[in-house]
């Protein structure tokens, strides 16, 4: 060791600085191995108040004064982040589709519902890049309101009255969901090692790239068939770090019959078909712009990778001013609308109204620009300056693929039908991981029931007390049918629950309709004869009431799954009582 007493004793200087949970980790050794940690996540010590009741919470805010406030936002331009033309509506409209459009059906993974977007590796992927300006600017009104609102809520409620204030009616809105205070490190998102890579989730695709990683500009470098290939399951986005497709083209290949097939693969595994499929893309892209001034060489690290002087910002901008006119974020740059700060039908108008040829942004991305049109569109800053009307590659796929066309078209002549589309597309993107409508807080609820929401018909009698169910558990033991047998099928009928997006479960009794009576897990022999027997013994108890009492066939399974736990565990010399609670429906 060096002898210098000006340096640490103990360091002096020459051991490495922050290796503590770095290095070579188990999970580097056996990868494979089941992991565990996960079940650990948002524990008490890392909730600020575990004893907190956010239901109760939001229920006594004043969502009407939050709304004023998000209105009164929109168009209180700051310096730091100038507004494009005076508006952040479209800012906070991305801004909530990212949080939301994470969301796959495949596992149920992703979404809004608890606020991921505030830590890595969300607020951190490229296609988030200036998000993080979006949550600063929400920051007073969330230290307002404090945790009356989580940032969940508060980051989809700012997208709806964004549209609002641009002259559009949402659908409605939902409260309920609750912050968690860490990353979900549960979600598979992939195994590319580089940001923008494909080459894992498809057998040919982009490697992404590992410097310049802020902004997305093509890669032009896939060697496979761009029209056929086929994505892993169950991920729902087509390179590393992007929310769905890439706005260039399959890998930057600006084709868009190719994008096409993207787009409905992914759109797909979001839940949507293709009529929502258009109408997000039409509506989302009626407001605000791309921002792609220059280069990708002039943005710094994202925020996980920018140090601690930027105080949670990342994506730094040396060209120019770094905001306003000069700003960087997808390397694209399009304006799709002569108004993109009202509601319109001219996002359809200009697809079908020109004819396209390819260009590039000064970024150098692809995109394309109208042929033999004037320069009409607006810009963000200068009201003495026009542009050519521009698109993406993936909005040309909504005039090409033949399927995409014959909505467009529609919606194109019929602009009160694009309207309906758009807002109950963008509720379901907005709600969609949410769960049942029971557990939707707040005044601007719609009352209209969806069919994706799997609602279930409310309980309309008196419900079971435990007189009855000590009654309907002696019929069930005495019915003949086995303790394994009635466990089984209970457990079956609830395992299907997910508690990524509170979907299946044995809410419904739906284990006695297709698909799940026939799943081969689920023993369908043996789930016929149980279900045989529990629908008689609740036909015959339902018959015999006088006073508008019943048991639906969904809590009579997981009562006799209950019975015969309890008789299991007395055969076996111990006393066991399993809690029940009747309440779902059929």
């Amino acid at each position: 060791m060096e002898n210098d007493i000006s340096k640490c004793p103990f360091h002096n200087g020459s051991l490495k600085q922050n290796v503590a949970g770095g290095g070579t980790r188990n999970n580097d050794w056996w990868p494979n191995q089941l992991k565990l940690n996960i079940l650990r996540q948002n524990s008490a010590l890392s909730n600020p108040d575990k004893d907190f009741d956010y239901r109760e919470a939001f229920n006594s805010l004043d969502l009407d004064a939050v709304k004023a406030d998000l209105h009164e936002l929109m168009t209180d331009s700051q310096d730091w982040w100038p507004a494009d033309f005076g508006h952040y509506g479209g800012l906070f409209i991305r801004m909530a589709w990212h949080s939301a459009g994470t969301y796959r059906v495949g596992d149920g993974r992703g979404g809004a519902g608890a606020g991921l977007q505030r830590f890595a590796p969300l607020n951190s992927w490229p296609d988030n890049v200036s998000l993080d300006k979006a949550r600063r600017l929400l920051w007073p009104i969330k230290q307002k309101y404090g945790r009356k609102i989580s940032w969940a809520d508060l980051m989809i409620l700012a997208g709806n009255i964004a549209l609002e204030s641009m002259g559009f009616k949402t659908f409605g809105f939902a409260g309920g969901r609750a912050d968690v205070w860490e990353a979900d490190e549960s979600v598979y998102w992939g195994s590319e090692k580089t940001w923008l890579g494909g080459d894992v989730r498809y057998a040919h695709g982009s490697e992404g790239v590992v410097e310049g990683h802020g902004v997305l500009v093509s890669d032009d470098d896939a060697d496979g068939d761009i029209h056929s290939r086929k994505l892993e399951k169950p991920l729902a986005a087509v390179q590393m770090g992007l929310i769905y497709v890439n706005p260039e083209g399959p890998d930057g290949n600006p084709d868009p019959l190719a994008a096409a097939k993207d787009i409905r693969d992914t759109f797909g595994r979001m839940a949507m078909n293709d009529e929502e499929t258009v109408a997000l893309i039409a509506g989302g892209h009626t407001f605000g712009k791309t921002h792609g001034a220059a280069s990708a060489d002039h943005v710094g690290k994202e925020p996980e990778a920018a140090g601690i002087e930027s105080q949670g910002f990342g994506w730094s901008n040396a060209f120019g001013s770094g905001h306003g006119s000069d700003t960087i974020t997808s390397g694209l740059e399009v304006t799709w609308t002569t108004t993109p700060t009202k509601w319109s039908n001219n996002f359809f108008e200009n697809l079908f109204g020109f004819e396209w040829e390819l260009s590039k942004s000064p970024a150098g991305a692809h995109q394309w620009k109208a042929i033999n049109a004037e320069a009409i569109i607006p810009d963000a800053f200068d009201v003495n300056k026009k542009h050519l009307p521009t698109m993406l590659t993936t909005d040309l796929s909504l005039r090409f693929d033949p399927e995409y066309e014959k909505i467009s078209r529609h919606l194109l002549e019929n602009p009160e039908a694009f309207a309906d589309a758009f807002s109950r597309a963008w509720f379901k993107l907005t709600h969609r991981d949410m769960g049942p409508v029971s557990r939707y807080l707040g005044p601007d609820v719609p009352q209209e029931e969806l069919l994706w929401q799997d609602p279930l018909p409310k309980v309309s009698y008196n419900l079971v007390d435990e007189n009855d169910t000590d009654l309907l558990k002696a019929k069930i033991l005495q019915s003949g049918l086995s303790s394994s047998a009635l466990i089984s099928v209970a457990w079956a009928s609830a395992s299907s629950f997910r508690g990524s997006d509170k979907r299946g479960g044995a809410n419904g009794a739906r284990i006695r309709l297709a698909p799940q009576k026939d799943w081969e897990v689920n023993n369908p022999v043996q789930l016929q004869k149980v279900l045989a027997v529990l629908e008689q013994i609740q036909k015959d108890f339902n018959n015999a009431q006088v006073a508008g009492k019943q048991i639906s066939l969904a809590d009579l399974i997981v009562l006799a799954g209950s019975a015969a736990v309890e008789k299991a565990a007395n055969d076996a010399g111990h006393s066991v009582k399993v809690p029940f609670r009747p309440g779902r429906t059929d």
